[in-house]
């Protein structure tokens, strides 16, 4: 809750549906820190939330370092904040005040950057974002609607005065909606292209993961392809096989920029090789082989009883002062049987293994695992199940 019209129409909405139902509602408020009034604001929420017998919490942001993207930092932030905070309650879905104008200036701001199919689907009614199940029930609803509906409750709330900051893209699609309804571009012919778009990506979706499950294999935290069958297949679905690899060995939730994947996609057909986004792509046998770059985790280290590269947990004796680490060129050379697992050299190279006071322990995914084992996060399962889910 920002404590905007969208997010107060939203908390008495719940407030409203789950009254007589074995639901509980907790609120937050992320204060970013980026004006006097927001700490106010939150306050104000607090106690909106106590009247109505609610739980809330003020998650603060102090990240801004006044470099790159406010608007994306911001969010990715709050996004970050939130589901953290949802964990932490073991509260297992987060509902979020996005409505129909929000979808169509979302559509609005795409067509400007030539989005295709994805892009153009806008905001999904659903999406799981690290493990937390975020929904939007006011997606069909425009803002007009939910204010008519608080001032129905005679309920206030605060508008956000960068709602007319027009040096926000936000709100220059805002305005620019405006200007493009005599020609019937619309915020409710917007949201039915994002529907039309979403039809399309869901069967977009469905073709890639029955694909992937012909040709791809999971080998030790990489991805293989298989390329005789790859270099046949429509672009827009290897793009997406790749995409999906990429994110997935660098756990990162956003895809490169298209130009760097149309790159990577040539790179493939042609069996090239290819860096990007941290992972490198090499031609091995009959396979397009997709693994961690080793230059994106050489001075990655954590001791062996967290998460390494977020992806990969190590399991072996108690022992002090180990540590993981990328096994690099000398932890190679300690390992004489490394060809026979049948990765290539890049591979290994990013493979995770143990030291201790600077000699190799284990390399488990290099046939050296003495005693060692390099558990997967998610499993291999996780790329497959990630080609369905938005």
């Amino acid at each position: 809750m920002s404590g905007g019209g969208d997010s107060v129409a939203l908390l008495h909405l719940l407030h409203e549906t789950f009254a007589d139902e074995d639901v509980e509602l907790f609120a937050a408020t992320v204060d970013h820190g980026l004006r006097p009034e927001a700490a106010k604001e939150a306050s104000r929420v607090a106690d909106m939330c106590e009247t109505l017998g609610l739980p809330h919490s003020t998650l603060r942001w102090r990240g801004w370092d006044g470099c790159g993207n406010l608007q994306d930092q911001a969010r990715r932030a709050r996004y970050r904040l939130l589901t953290d905070w949802a964990k932490s309650y073991q509260l297992s879905h987060i509902a979020l005040g996005h409505t129909a104008d929000d979808q169509a200036e979302t559509v609005l701001m795409r067509l400007g950057r030539s989005s295709g199919v994805d892009g153009l689907s806008a905001m999904s009614h659903r999406r799981i974002l690290n493990g937390i199940n975020l929904v939007r029930p006011l997606l069909n609803v425009g803002r007009s609607e939910l204010r008519g509906y608080l001032e129905e409750k005679d309920v206030g709330w605060v508008e956000d005065p960068s709602n007319n900051d027009e040096t926000f893209d936000r709100i220059k699609a805002r305005r620019a909606l405006e200007a493009l309804e005599p020609l019937g571009i619309t915020s409710r012919s917007l949201n039915d292209v994002a529907r039309n778009m979403a039809q399309a990506r869901e069967a977009l979706d469905w073709y890639s993961f029955l694909t992937a499950r012909d040709i791809v294999v999971i080998d030790g935290g990489d991805v293989l392809i298989e390329h005789r069958r790859l270099r046949t297949l429509p672009e827009e679905i290897i793009r997406r096989l790749l995409i999906r690899a990429v994110c997935w060995i660098n756990s990162e939730e956003y895809a490169p920029r298209s130009a760097s994947v149309s790159n990577l996609v040539a790179c493939a057909r042609d069996r090239r090789p290819a860096t990007l986004a941290g992972c490198q792509m090499l031609h091995h046998g009959p396979h397009v082989w997709i693994c961690r770059e080793f230059n994106a985790v050489r001075s990655l280290h954590c001791a062996t009883d967290t998460v390494w590269d977020n992806r990969w947990s190590l399991d072996g004796p108690n022992l002090p002062d180990c540590r993981v680490e990328p096994l690099g060129r000398r932890g190679i050379l300690m390992c004489e049987g490394w060809r026979s697992t049948g990765r290539p050299y890049a591979s290994i190279l990013s493979s995770p293994s143990v030291w201790q006071h600077g000699e190799l322990l284990s390399a488990p995914l290099a046939g050296s695992s003495r005693g060692w084992k390099a558990n997967l996060i998610g499993g291999a399962e996780d790329y497959f199940s990630g080609l369905l889910t938005h």
